[in-house]
């Protein structure tokens, strides 16, 4: 089977419009956590979350035909695919959401109920459906190879990452643009957020003693993972590279996590890449700031590790819950990690729950030699799923 480079990183975050300004913020701990802006939230019993300020791009065309998630999607992978110089015919697209155009739906729906209007905007499909930002990466850069969305909530970015690199190491593709996008801040997405009670009034503690919840966030992220002998034949800069793939399925509760499938979901992976759990020296942690997801996660981790426990941190406390853009976000950071030697720290931190075992990097970035990351992701449903990436070596 063929080794998989990670050649290309692109990010669009609350903390950085850029793989340099996204990194730069990882490093020193900074939060992106700010009041929302982009709509009216007085009726909220929120206030805050991840915006991206700002944000435009695509020329006039792309801004009118797709969504505000999809053209993140297209700015990550730009960056990512700058220089990339991949063939068209064996680079697969495979990219993830969770709410696909739910700005341009939400405005769509308003102007059908609240304003009795009798007929939508003709680019109204073309602007909510999920796969748009597939789509929209094929035309724009002339990739003809397998292309599709995958869409399994909070996993869904991951599941297109490893899905992607299956497809390069069994030689199926040579390359692949992968990861995924989401863009929060809909009235009509954040109501239905604060009727579960989920998220924080402030700010997100992940694995702290009373924490209060999650922080929405929004943003894109984008790989370009290749065949690693092309990619050095070629001289491309190697970032890292993806050696494993794990999912797997609760069977247990919609919204209630088990941490059954997060245990075979990590250990799926490290079989995948034929490596020991002791070789693993920093997770990526789903790590929400939710009561229900950050003590099976770090009880889970604790029963596939022992008593070598590798370091833990939220990028999530910086960035926000990006839901369908979460994997691939949080791959980038991994992979940033490895590269710098430098594990992104979990901000805002307070005092440890006794009930999340492990060796949290709390406020400030730790520096470490490590050689193999997991990056989880385990959505609603019960859907898992977890990355093993490598240091380029």
């Amino acid at each position: 089977m063929r080794r998989v480079a990670v050649t290309g990183l692109g990010v669009v975050s609350a903390i950085g419009r850029g793989v340099a300004e996204f990194w730069d913020s990882l490093a020193h701990g900074r939060s992106g956590i700010t009041p929302i802006e982009q709509i009216d939230i007085s009726a909220l019993k929120f206030r805050h979350g991840a915006e991206v300020k700002d944000f435009s791009w695509g020329d006039e065309r792309e801004r009118a035909l797709y969504d505000r998630f999809a053209l993140m999607a297209g700015a990550a992978a730009q960056e990512a695919l700058y220089e990339a110089g991949l063939p068209r015919d064996r680079t697969a697209v495979v990219t993830g959401s969770c709410l696909g155009g739910n700005h341009f739906e939400d405005q769509s729906f308003r102007e059908l109920y609240g304003e009795q209007r009798t007929r939508f905007n003709p680019l109204t499909i073309p602007r909510i459906m999920e796969n748009a930002p597939a789509s929209l990466i094929t035309m724009k850069w002339g990739f003809q190879g397998p292309s599709y969305t995958v869409a399994s909530a909070c996993s869904s970015s991951n599941h297109a990452i490893g899905q992607a690199f299956w497809m390069v190491r069994g030689g199926v593709v040579d390359a692949a643009v992968c990861g995924g996008s989401d863009a929060t801040f809909s009235l009509g997405i954040l109501r239905a957020w604060e009727a579960m009670r989920v998220v924080s009034p402030d700010t997100c503690r992940p694995f702290c003693t009373g924490r209060p919840g999650m922080i929405l966030g929004e943003g894109a992220g984008m790989l370009v993972l290749e065949d690693w002998d092309r990619a050095i034949a070629r001289g491309a800069t190697i970032y890292g590279e993806i050696c494993g793939f794990g999912m797997s399925a609760d069977a247990h509760h919609i919204t209630q996590p088990s941490g059954v499938g997060a245990v075979q979901a990590m250990r799926a992976a490290l079989a995948d890449g034929r490596v020991a759990a002791e070789a693993v020296g920093y997770i990526n942690a789903h790590g929400t700031g939710t009561t229900a997801n950050d003590p099976v996660e770090c009880q889970a981790i604790q029963q596939v590790f022992g008593a070598r426990q590798p370091a833990i941190s939220s990028t999530k406390s910086m960035h926000g819950h990006t839901l369908g853009a979460a994997g691939a976000i949080e791959a980038v950071a991994t992979v940033l990690a490895l590269r710098h030697g430098l594990l992104p720290p979990t901000a805002n931190f307070t005092t440890q729950d006794p009930e999340c075992p492990g060796d949290i990097v709390a406020h400030a970035a730790r520096t470490a030699s490590v050689e193999f990351a997991l990056s989880n992701s385990f959505a609603f449903g019960g859907l898992n799923a977890v990355l093993l990436l490598r240091t380029a070596r």
